[in-house]
């Protein structure tokens, strides 16, 4: 899958170090996906949520496109990677991806109803080892709340910030991917080329 993502993404200055970016779009249309969507896919602006679907991805776009211009890093969303659904299934496509990415990080505005994007973080986790859960970030805005959020901590000593404006969203975002590419560098975590 490594491999296949570098030959799909455009070239940046640092264009092996991958860095998977997630959020709670529905880029692969619900209805495509399950039969019974279930309320934890709903879009709920009532909830506390100030955005709609439109306003989520254009968000995860300008966090991707920040991360490739700002910092040089080869960011990408699921959609990028041109997979059909009907040749890999949306779930394993996401921890596929993020077990070829350096650096993994979900993004979680305030949008309402947010239980399933943590059980796509679970999912995520759970699928990653030890050492591939430290390239793992989730960063929520400021008044998420959820009990499976709350779990990442606990369950698998995650990484979770918190931001207000998007700008904060960013300098975190770039603050942990130094780091990660620190530990690479240092050989704290293993080159994911070699």
């Amino acid at each position: 899958m490594r491999n296949r993502l570098l030959d799909t993404l455009s070239p940046v200055r640092y264009r092996r170090f991958l860095v998977y970016v997630m959020g709670p779009y529905k880029a692969f249309g619900v209805d495509d996906v399950v039969d019974d969507a279930g309320p934890f896919l709903e879009w709920d602006e009532d909830v506390g949520g100030e955005y709609d679907e439109e306003d989520v991805q254009a968000l995860l776009e300008r966090t991707r496109d920040r991360l490739r211009e700002a910092v040089g890093v080869n960011a990408f969303l699921a959609i990028d990677a041109e997979i059909p659904l009907d040749e890999m299934d949306a779930a394993t496509q996401t921890i596929e991806f993020a077990r070829a990415s350096n650096a993994v990080v979900f993004v979680a505005p305030l949008v309402g109803k947010n239980l399933g994007v943590g059980i796509e973080v679970g999912s995520v986790m759970e699928a990653l080892d030890e050492q591939q859960r430290e390239r793992v970030v989730f960063v929520h805005e400021t008044g998420v709340r959820s009990a499976m959020i709350d779990g990442l901590a606990r369950r698998w000593d995650a990484t979770i910030l918190t931001y207000e404006t998007e700008d904060e969203l960013f300098d975190r975002l770039r603050y942990f991917v130094a780091q990660v590419m620190n530990a690479e560098y240092t050989g704290d975590l293993p080159d994911l080329d070699e």
